[in-house]
């Protein structure tokens, strides 16, 4: 199983990214998929989770400002990250998750870092 992130880097406050998870040895569609953060000194958190079915859940310091997305067919599950503000720093991994079967897989992380 791989779960392969992509998109973070540097970007001034105000500014947008997008992030890309690319997922493999897994049945990417029955999976709920989900984005977290890991910023120095804090525990880990859930920004975003879309189910199998296309329900999607926010943080509520996100809403409004990031949308998660997912292309069945490619196997990829994306957030785009609008407005983003110094805050948002941190390390973005990407998460999938099954619960029936207990399977809980993570990516490596990719770096945001937002400049104020």
């Amino acid at each position: 199983v791989q779960l392969v992130e992509s998109g973070g880097g540097l970007v001034q406050a105000g500014g947008s990214l997008r992030l890309s998870c690319a997922a493999s040895g897994i049945l990417f569609s029955i999976h709920a998929m989900g984005w977290y953060r890991q910023a120095p000194g804090n525990q880990r958190e859930l920004v975003a989770v879309i189910s199998s079915g296309g329900n999607t859940n926010y943080a509520d310091s996100v809403k409004g400002r990031f949308t998660i997305s997912r292309d069945n067919a490619k196997r990829t599950v994306y957030l785009q990250m609008n407005s983003l503000k110094h805050e948002d720093t941190a390390v973005y991994y990407c998460n999938a998750n099954l619960v029936r079967v207990g399977n809980d897989y993570w990516g490596q992380g990719t770096q945001v870092t937002v400049s104020s």
